[in-house]
């Protein structure tokens, strides 16, 4: 049978998908609209003089070489006077669409300074566009020029001011030592007075221009002639072409900043300065400009210019930077040429050259100088005068001979006029003549020094060499160092040639240097000039060394200098240094070198101690061995071991395990069986261990079977123990014993008392004394009783366990092991411990509680048993 299938019922859906295909088409559609809304670009107006080189749909418009919009019309303004020029502007360029916008035509120039716009030679004109700030707008006029550079980050920009503009142009080089940094790339006329020239200089150069600098032009080339010469001169090919600007800076000086303003001089010479000074003369016969003002045959200046004035001529003179220092108010100028007489011809040359201005100084300096100076036409009677006669001393001679020239500051002021011995033939003099104008230069402190024709200077910082002329290395040359005093040298009173500048400065400080000797017990390896340092810098040096007879012993004369003279107010002391100082511990190495000089010559150190430590006058007067002893104030002592002592340079010299001193040289004596130290007791205990009645004996490591005595030493080696004396007698020598008193390392309140023996047996030092298997003392000695029968051996009882022996105790050998054998009893074995065993041991057994009754006095004898007896093993009292 066929089954009919039922209906199915499908709801109708309310929204169709194909819809979906015209809605985003719309919004599609709405977005590519808005999108070319927004960037159809903005529409502005230029106004040009001309449309000369602007094509529609040609000509661009470019920001930094990016097109950023493109000429869309041009058309003629209203009044005639130039064309409108509209532009369609990229969208992006709104925000720069600006009041203060700029807008100039590019195209390709050439010039001597090079071509402008060259790449619209290759892209053809373009409108080149510069942001500027305001409001909006859409209206703009073109600038004629294309505007200055612009103040950025690449360099900086600078202004000079002229009364000319001369040969320079927009792009003229500026020049820093003939290299180019800059170019000038705009000039104006501030008020029809000025030349205001704006120029740049490149980043990389722009910390070379400074606040001070000087500008001057380099433009094309300067011929000065004359008679007496011609001078040319130019700075390189680009400033004769298209001109240039060149510039000095001082390194000191602070950075030029943009915007800073200056002087454009028309030279170089006018441009670095010197001192310009007026020159009156009835006429201008033999002065013209470039005249050369002369001193003693060395050019220091030179006339700049000349004019007419109501009383006869006023000439502007310069002179160099360098001899300034020469003019005073009461100098002398005076015109000089050829001088033609029957005698023959005086200067020949100055009939070609020209006539010079000779120059005299004066010298009075403490006037203000005049406004101007008069020309003499003839040579002043100054010159006629009398010459200052000097006398010099030296303890040789310096390679100075007759006519050698007297110099300061390399102008020559006199001459040598004889070298002779002096009368007791102990130095050599010198005999000079200063002329006139150069005696007011001599003072009280003033000093001469030789020149050397060569002198080279080597030193770590590297090597120099300064030569002289061919007159110092044939007849030698003095140099004249004028001191520091107002007060003039006095008739008849010598000066002093010495060696050096350095010399002359050592003897002038030693003048003035505090002066002191202090006594060592060697020549502390320091000889005449070896430093003396405070803090590794050098405060003074050693005058000399001598040694003395009466007392074996050396005098060191120091001399401080004055500065450092307030150190020797405060508690100081002196010690020598070592070339290399090496300390070496478990505690690691400590290397210290000494600066290089002293290391070579030797040196001594100063320092300084504490204000509230004590410091005895023969501290002050002393030189100590090293750094620690000088600290320390140690005070030498000396001892005697037996030749078979091991003890070297640096051991301690220790109480209850503290160091107190050191030992600093230990030698073999002649009788080559005994040694000598020289040793060190530290200052603030030598008062307790310099008593006649102090034991210092010797501790080096005991190996047994009980242990190892003094172990330390086998590190460090021997050392000298020391034990205070109660004596007022005091001492500087001792003689050590091999070994410590029996009691030296005993407490003061421990037990002491001694055992009788026949035979020492297995006892020795250190053997131990047990109350019921602990120890509580031990042995500290030995010694042959005086009839010779008997072994007595100091011992004691540590103190916090003497209240557990009394006269009632026992004392029995403990040691090794003890076997009784017999027939019928048996064997019977005793042993101690392990210890006891080994190194062997002393029982101690008490029978009765201590009191006052029975309490042991010190020096108690014992008899020492042989075994103990079984009622000892039982006692046990309460103690």
């Amino acid at each position: 049978m066929t089954q009919i299938e039922s209906p199915k019922v499908v709801k109708k859906k309310l929204f169709s998908p194909i819809w979906l295909l015209p809605i985003v088409a719309l919004a599609l559609g709405a977005w590519l609209g808005i999108k070319s809304i927004k960037e159809s670009g903005i529409e502005i107006q230029i106004h040009f003089p001309s449309a000369t080189g602007i094509d529609v749909g040609k000509t661009l418009v470019k920001y930094q070489g990016l097109t950023v919009g493109k000429v869309k019309d041009i058309g003629i303004d209203e009044d005639l006077k130039g064309v409108n020029v509209k532009v369609m502007m990229d969208y992006r360029a709104k925000p720069f669409l600006n009041k203060e916008t700029l807008f100039w035509l590019v195209t390709p120039k050439a010039s001597i300074t090079g071509v402008e716009g060259l790449d619209a030679l290759f892209s053809g004109n373009y409108i080149a566009i510069q942001p500027g700030k305001g409001n909006t707008t859409a209206f703009f006029e073109a600038e004629r020029q294309p505007p200055p550079m612009q103040v950025g980050s690449e360099g900086v920009m600078i202004e000079l001011t002229s009364d000319k503009l001369g040969s320079l142009d927009v792009g003229s080089p500026i020049f820093f030592r003939q290299i180019p940094v800059g170019s000038v790339v705009s000039y104006r006329l501030d008020g029809n007075q000025r030349v205001i020239i704006s120029a740049f200089i490149q980043e990389q150069y722009a910390r070379l221009v400074k606040k001070n600098s000087h500008f001057w032009n380099v433009s094309g080339v300067k011929i000065d002639a004359s008679l007496t010469g011609v001078k040319v001169s130019s700075e390189s090919l680009a400033s004769i072409l298209a001109g240039g600007v060149s510039f000095s800076s001082d390194d000191n000086a602070d950075i030029a900043k943009n915007g800073d303003v200056f002087s454009l001089y028309d030279s170089e010479t006018t441009a670095l300065g010197g001192i310009e000074i007026n020159l009156t003369m009835a006429d201008a016969n033999g002065v013209d400009k470039g005249t050369r003002i002369v001193y003693r045959g060395i050019n220091i200046g030179s006339i700049l210019s000349k004019q007419l004035t109501a009383n006869g001529v006023m000439a502007v003179a310069k002179f160099e930077p360098q001899y300034a220092s020469l003019l005073t108010n009461d100098g002398v100028f005076w015109l000089e040429g050829a001088d033609i007489s029957l005698s023959g011809i005086k200067n020949p040359e100055r009939l070609l050259t020209g006539s010079v201005i000779n120059f005299l100084p004066g010298i009075n300096t403490k006037t203000a100088m005049p406004s101007s100076f008069a020309l003499q036409s003839k040579a002043p009677d100054l010159l006629q005068s009398k010459k200052r006669l000097l006398t010099l001393t030296s303890a040789e001679n310096m390679g100075i001979s007759a006519g050698a020239e007297v110099r300061f500051k390399q102008i020559p002021i006199g001459s040598v006029l004889a070298v002779k011995l002096t009368k007791d033939l102990s130095a050599v003099e010198y005999q000079l003549e200063l002329q006139p104008e150069f005696a007011s230069l001599i003072r009280s402190d003033s000093y001469f020094v030789p020149e050397s024709a060569l002198t080279v200077n080597a030193s770590l910082d590297g090597v120099s060499v300064k030569a002289r002329d061919f007159t110092t290395l044939t007849q030698g040359a003095v140099s004249l160092v004028q001191g520091h005093s107002d007060t003039p040298l006095a008739a008849n009173n010598a000066l002093t040639l010495f060696s050096s500048v350095e010399a002359a400065t050592a003897f002038y400080a030693s003048q003035q240097q505090v002066h002191l000797t202090l006594i060592s017990q060697d020549g502390a390896d320091v000889s005449q000039g070896s430093p003396i340092y405070y803090k590794k810098m050098q405060i003074g040096t050693v005058d000399s060394v001598n040694w003395q007879s009466k007392t074996e012993d050396f005098a060191i004369k120091l001399a401080i200098d004055k500065q450092f003279q307030p150190l020797l107010k405060k508690p100081h002391v002196f010690w020598r240094n070592s070339a290399v100082d090496i300390s070496a511990s478990l505690a690691g190495i400590d290397v210290a070198v000494a600066p290089l000089q002293g290391a070579l010559k030797g040196s001594i150190s100063l320092g300084l101690l504490d204000s509230k430590d004590k410091v005895s006058n023969a501290a002050h007067l002393k030189l100590y061995e090293s750094k620690q002893l000088a600290l320390t104030q140690a005070q030498a002592i000396r001892l005697t071991l037996p030749v078979s002592s091991k003890l070297t340079a640096k051991a301690a010299i220790r109480y209850q395990g503290h160091q107190v001193g050191e030992v600093s040289q230990v030698k073999l004596n002649d009788d080559l069986n005994t040694l000598t130290a020289t040793a060190y007791l530290y200052g603030e205990y030598a008062e307790h261990f310099s008593r006649s009645d102090c034991e210092y004996h010797l501790v080096d490591a005991q190996i047994s079977l009980a242990g190892i005595k003094a172990p330390e030493t086998l590190l460090t080696g021997p050392y000298i123990g020391v034990l205070p004396g109660t004596s007022s007698q005091k001492t500087t020598h001792f003689v050590v014993s091999l070994a410590a008193s029996s009691y030296a390392n005993v407490a003061e309140d421990a037990l002491k008392f001694t055992l009788e023996d026949t035979n020492l047996g297995s006892m020795k030092v250190g053997t131990p004394i047990f109350f019921r298997g602990i120890k509580v003392g031990q042995i500290d000695g030995y010694r042959l009783s005086t009839q010779g029968n008997s072994v007595l051996m100091q011992a004691h009882i540590e103190p916090q366990y003497s209240h557990l022996v009394n006269q009632s105790s026992q004392f029995w050998d403990a040691s090794g092991i003890k076997v009784d054998v017999g027939l019928f009893s048996g064997a019977q074995i005793e042993a101690g411990s392990l210890e006891t065993l080994l190194a062997g041991g002393i029982n101690v057994a008490t029978k009765d509680t201590t009191q006052e009754g029975n309490r042991l006095a010190t020096g108690t004898v014992f008899r020492l048993q042989h075994k103990a007896e079984n009622e000892w093993q039982e006692w046990a009292p309460a103690q």
